[in-house]
């Protein structure tokens, strides 16, 4: 099929699923997106996810990439808090998922945690089925409980570090993905990147709060000639692309350079990829991407449900399938842009405006600007110099004589 922007592409599929094993979470966050926005259905739903609706949830993986040849699938162990369902759920729904795919099929597990209830017990039973676990952390103790902390306000750090330790013993090293964070103006962007790099990750991901432009992200102004996500990304972005010695994988900037030079995205929030996600609730409900809770009641939700209905069924409902030209979906100012194939219009959910819906930039767009354009001259520079000396070594070296 080819969309409007005139790029041929494979028919719709999903690849990745967001599998919310357990609604509810120790933790009261305050910038959390599921328990601090305006959908408050997750109070309707249960707890946990039953063992039934676990295995439905793999049939229905399975017949999809069967129906589709995918080469591999990436679920997500979600909540709440996934641990707070308990190992053994982990356990059977993992065997459950490895046993529905077909062999062609390659499965990555991965788990999103606050890294609280992360012991040697529980990471054996995920080293047993290879799930990797991101670690969600804000920064050093001061950046991190400066929102993630108990309901009774005390801080989590020092317990989410302990479980984030683990991580780093050999036993358990294999399982480490990376540490999620979220962007916060009031911590300094230095020292939170180079506190998190104490823990070793892998790879680290910079999330901008989620917000939209009837309810605004904490700091950031009307006035789009102030930018400032973008300056805090950029003070990130040097401190990391000019070190000279081995950095983690910053998943943001590792998907700018990307589309700068031409190659996809991998993450949502940058690019001009079709969405190929989907959130499964505790009580086997299909939804939409969980940031959309923090635009309407009711935005992310679907209708469908595992019992009922198959991943196919979600491609074709009508707000998912709005989505699969994402050029289309995109504002006439966001269509006309420089920078629309690199932007990609911004995460969908920061679009949103009660009057106008979606068709709209992204809330952060000044701020995306701002790093496009700072990613691009630095990496820019560095190519123009790389040609350079190297069209200067050729012109330098011998010609070989005629045989």
């Amino acid at each position: 099929m080819t969309p409007s922007n005139g790029v041929a592409r494979a028919a719709p599929h999903i690849r990745q699923v967001v599998l919310k094993i357990h609604s509810r979470c120790n933790l009261r966050c305050r910038h959390c997106y599921l328990y601090e926005s305006v959908d408050q259905s997750w109070r309707d739903r249960p707890s946990v996810m039953t063992r039934a609706t676990a295995a439905r949830v793999a049939e229905r993986i399975g017949e999809h990439a069967e129906r589709h040849r995918l080469p591999w699938v990436r679920v997500v162990l979600h909540g709440g808090e996934p641990l707070l369902a308990g190992a053994e759920l982990i356990d059977y729904a993992a065997t459950a998922l490895r046993a529905a795919l077909p062999a062609r099929t390659d499965l990555q597990i991965r788990m999103q945690t606050n890294g609280i209830l992360l012991d040697d017990a529980v990471l054996r039973v995920l080293g047993r089925h290879r799930i990797g676990v991101a670690v969600s952390l804000d920064g050093g103790q001061a950046a991190n409980d400066r929102h993630r902390r108990y309901a009774d306000g005390r801080g989590s750090f020092d317990r989410a570090v302990r479980g984030l330790r683990r991580l780093l013993d050999p036993e358990f090293r294999r399982l480490y993905a990376g540490i999620l964070c979220t962007v916060d103006l009031g911590n300094d962007p230095i020292q939170v990147y180079e506190d998190l790099c104490e823990f070793e990750p892998p790879a680290i991901d910079l999330l901008l709060p989620l917000g939209n432009w009837t309810t605004r992200p904490p700091g950031r102004p009307a006035e789009p000639a102030e930018t400032p996500y973008g300056d805090w990304l950029v003070a990130v972005f040097d401190r990391w692309y000019r070190s000279s010695r081995p950095e983690p994988r910053v998943r943001l900037f590792h998907s700018l350079i990307a589309l700068l030079v031409g190659r996809g995205s991998a993450t949502e929030a940058l690019g001009l990829n079709p969405p190929d996600i989907v959130t499964v609730e505790t009580d086997g409900g299909f939804e939409q991407s969980d940031a959309l809770r923090t635009t309407a009641e009711g935005m992310s939700a679907t209708g469908l449900d595992v019992d009922r209905h198959s991943f196919d069924d979600v491609l074709n409902a009508p707000a998912v399938r709005a989505r699969q030209d994402p050029f289309a979906a995109l504002s006439p100012t966001c269509r006309s842009c420089s920078l629309v194939r690199v932007c990609g219009g911004g995460l969908h959910a920061h679009r949103y405006d009660a009057a106008s819906g979606f068709a709209n930039p992204s809330v952060y767009c000044p701020d995306l600007v701002r790093l496009i354009r700072h990613v691009d001259a630095q990496v820019g520079a560095d190519l123009h110099r790389l040609v350079k000396t190297r069209l200067g070594e050729s012109e330098r070296a011998p010609v070989p004589a005629d045989r």
